[in-house]
């Protein structure tokens, strides 16, 4: 009956869905089912048509990209290769937030607009066209059907970002009962939120599981120390992404829910970029992005050498991303893949943690509730949390102008909400906030690690 019921979820409803939506997900679908088993100098025969088709398209369409070109002194026939990618300056989140309107190939009203959650310590606005996200979900199902589940199985999804939370309205709420997709919010983990999760998670028996790393570490500890068997759930994989998954990590969750754990490499921002299959290869989504690894002079790297990684999506047209500077540090690799996909593979990916922090009390407390405190506010460039103890947090602020004192005690009080109304914020105004020796900045820091 399960399996029957997921085929009319897959193959009819979610199909419906897309459609009405009007996005291309199944056709896309078919298109990287197919090309997933050519070998890879065929994909990246594919790659390259591709990237001559976007460069012809956002160099007439894209008003930013018009005037690169033209100041450049160079036409669309110039970018033939990925080689010639070097021949443009990379894109960067202060870039996009300066030229917000003349990325737009479309009318902005007709793209749908998005935030990352500030990880990088700088959200980013920026907006997406139906080919982007078509191809985005189309890769993501793909990518689920190599572990033998699809959309109509059980999932329970912990994940954090408002924009998820934010939209728990009678329609989703019938759309996620129908796709069997049930949502927790992963910001708090006291006691009282473990023991439902765990109680829920006993009720829905999901087929797979789907959030942070170290959210999922979290629950399946607080499992084990109640003697509480997950094995028994009938979980066939846990999928995990937006944080740097760590071997211990993975270790605790497949040995708490008997399963194994399939890593994801992508940021809203960025797109589905990467995901492992059953042979534990992290195979990026080739046919429509482009993964170059740079030095830190910008120079592009040989495969095999670890630098930042910078993405080319190539259904970006309506809202380009080209040559985006992800932060993210990686490696390529051309060793084949024994799933006899032709698919390049991500051989290694760092730079993606996020913390958790502990509220007076001693709970623990998903760093992201405190950034989304943060990230929209506008009068905020960019910011770095430190907690110094359990009643002693300092919030290091670049701000656009002086920080108004109404908008102080805002901050504060939504950190003592989430904190403890005993802990002490100090909030500190920066001209610069520094990054570490890598390059990257650490948006939140805990000296109770």
């Amino acid at each position: 009956m399960t399996n029957l019921y997921t085929q009319l979820v897959s193959k009819v409803l979610f199909r419906l869905h897309e459609r009405l939506k009007g996005h291309s997900t199944y056709k896309m679908l078919a298109r990287l089912e197919q090309s997933q088993w050519l070998s890879s100098q065929q994909i990246a025969q594919i790659q390259q048509q591709r990237l001559q088709q976007f460069i012809a398209d956002i160099s007439n369409r894209s008003p930013y990209y018009q005037q690169l070109f033209k100041a450049e002194g160079l036409s669309a026939s110039d970018i033939n290769t990925i080689a010639d990618l070097s021949k443009l300056p990379f894109l960067t989140k202060q870039l996009i937030t300066d030229n917000q309107q003349a990325l737009c190939s479309e009318p902005q009203h007709t793209l749908q607009r998005y935030n990352t959650g500030g990880s990088s310590g700088i959200p980013l606005i920026f907006y997406m066209g139906k080919a982007r996200v078509s191809h985005d979900v189309a890769a993501k199902l793909r990518a689920t059907r190599w572990w033998d589940v699809d959309i109509g199985d059980p999932e329970v999804v912990l994940w954090g970002s408002p924009i998820e939370l934010g939209k728990q309205d009678k329609i989703k709420k019938v759309r996620d009962t129908l796709f069997r997709s049930y949502l927790l919010p992963a910001f708090e983990f006291t006691p009282a939120h473990i023991e439902a999760y765990l109680k829920q998670l006993q009720q829905l028996k999901p087929k797979m599981l789907f959030g942070y790393p170290s959210v999922i570490h979290q629950l399946a500890l607080a499992a084990e120390a109640r003697q509480l068997s997950l094995a028994e759930l009938g979980v066939k994989v846990v999928f995990v992404t937006s944080e740097m998954l760590f071997e211990h990590q993975r270790a605790v969750i497949e040995r708490v829910f008997n399963c194994p754990v399939a890593n994801g490499y992508g940021a809203r921002d960025a797109g589905f970029i990467a995901h492992q299959c059953p042979a534990g290869s992290l195979h990026i989504s080739a046919e429509d992005i482009i993964v170059e690894i740079i030095d830190n002079n910008g120079k592009v790297l040989p495969t095999g050498e670890s630098g930042e990684i910078v993405i080319t999506h190539l259904q970006t047209q309506a809202f380009p991303f080209v040559r985006y500077r992800t932060g993210d540090m990686g490696q390529l690799s051309d060793t084949p893949c024994s799933c006899g996909r032709g698919l390049p593979i991500l051989a290694h990916v760092s730079g993606r943690t996020t913390d958790f922090i502990l509220t007076t009390a001693g709970d623990k407390l998903h760093a992201l509730s405190l950034i989304y405190v943060l990230r929209d506010l506008k009068e905020i460039r960019q910011f770095k949390i430190i907690q110094h103890s359990l009643t002693e947090v300092e919030v290091q602020l670049v701000c656009v102008a002086p920080l108004s004192e109404s908008l102080a005690t805002h901050i504060v009080s939504q950190f003592q909400q989430r904190l403890g109304t005993d802990c002490n914020v100090t909030l500190k105004q920066r001209d610069v906030i520094a990054s570490l020796p890598n390059g990257k900045h650490r948006y939140v820091e805990s000296k109770l690690a």
